[in-house]
């Protein structure tokens, strides 16, 4: 069973980040039932790969909650939108901690090449106002990009 959830747990995170990633472009907003998704499969998915409730699960589990607060003060200042902090928060739940911080890297690349790109286009427009942002989109790619070892190496 847990050589089957081996796969099958990161093939569903990626279906829910596709989903998330589509939906935040479409309507600039992440569903909370697909962050909820996201957050609850990982217990299972820490079974599946046999991590132990201490330290494991708990260094998971203490990221998560950090990540949240830091990226709830984004939110605050109005920086991020409350759908992309449950996003990071949760995906940090998957991930171990050196994993996690190359994701981050590479969010925030993808986040501020996503950002010039909309300044651009809002620029070359003429639109009033500043673009909104859909962060979800380098977050649900940063995650996409990071997942390819459980996906391509889940034997061991």
């Amino acid at each position: 069973m847990g050589d089957v959830l081996r796969f099958v747990m990161p093939v569903a995170l990626a279906a829910l980040l596709l989903s998330a990633g589509i939906e935040d472009v479409r309507k600039r907003e992440i569903a909370n039932w697909k962050n909820a998704a996201i957050a609850l499969a990982a217990p299972l998915w820490w079974w599946a790969i046999g991590l132990e409730a201490w330290p494991g699960a708990a260094i998971q589990i203490g990221v998560a909650i950090g990540v949240f607060a830091l990226f709830a003060a984004a939110f605050a200042a109005g920086m991020m939108g409350g759908g992309d902090v449950k996003m990071i928060a949760a995906l940090a739940l998957w991930f171990p901690l050196g994993a996690f911080f190359d994701l981050l890297l590479l969010m925030s690349v993808l986040g501020g090449a996503i950002t010039l790109a909309m300044l651009i286009e809002h620029r070359r427009a003429q639109k009033p106002g500043s673009p909104e942002i859909p962060y979800g989109v380098a977050i649900a790619c940063a995650a996409l990009l990071s997942l390819h070892q459980p996906l391509l190496n889940h034997f061991g």
